[in-house]
């Protein structure tokens, strides 16, 4: 029997945890099989042959030069634990697909930078979070997401308040939203993926399964 492609997801260490189980499904659906990283559960990095980092909480702003006064929600045992992972991941080569802010700890790693709070730079799409797929993103047409989600005009939903605001080395924006917020970045060079939006709650859409598909295909390579 061929062994099932081992994705480690980063994420809460809460014992329930939605995003988890979600994530565990859409890899599950895309034969792959899921470990669940967090401050409690640990995994040993070369057993692993990608790496989802997941949604959650703000991210440090001292890791991005952020105000230190701002009163966010941190946690600081988190970040220490998913950059070793991204970190790991980039010298290993190990194709990536951050979510969230996954995909904002990704670009600071790399050396980019986030707006800190979106409120005030919203004009056509409203702030309100939800899980459903009420705000829109378009890819650039050339770009690898577009070639692997097959679409160019996604529909996506939005649980953040910040997001990339300068991109990190090798990254480029290829998705944004009404606003021209980053929504969706790449590497130039390497099997990496960052999304604004929560893809593991979407697994029912075709375009948004195929990010974790991708994510599976590059690890086989």
């Amino acid at each position: 029997m061929v062994a099932r492609t081992r994705v480690a997801v980063t994420g809460s260490s809460r014992r329930w945890s939605p995003s988890w189980w979600c994530t565990r499904l859409a890899l599950r659906l895309t034969g792959a099989e899921a470990v669940r990283v967090s401050v409690r559960h640990n995994v040993a990095k070369d057993t692993i042959d990608a790496l989802v980092v997941g949604g959650g909480d703000d991210i440090s702003p001292e890791h991005y030069g952020g105000d230190l006064e701002a009163p966010v929600r941190t946690d600081p045992e988190r970040d220490a634990l998913e950059i070793q992972w991204i970190r790991h991941a980039l010298e290993a080569k190990l194709p990536m697909l951050g979510i969230c802010r996954g995909a904002q700890l990704i670009n600071v790693v790399l050396g980019g930078h986030l707006h800190q709070d979106l409120h005030q730079l919203r004009k056509r799409t409203y702030n309100r979070p939800g899980l459903l797929p009420t705000k829109q993103v378009q890819l650039e047409p050339q770009s690898r997401m577009a070639r692997v989600c097959k679409r160019e005009h996604l529909r996506v939903n939005s649980l953040h308040h910040q997001a990339v605001s300068s991109t990190g080395q090798g990254l480029r924006i290829v998705g944004r939203d009404l606003d021209n917020i980053a929504q969706g970045f790449e590497s130039e060079k390497n099997d990496i993926m960052g999304v604004q939006w929560h893809p593991e709650y979407l697994l029912y859409l075709p375009a948004q399964l195929r990010l974790f598909r991708w994510l599976v295909t590059a690890a086989h390579r």
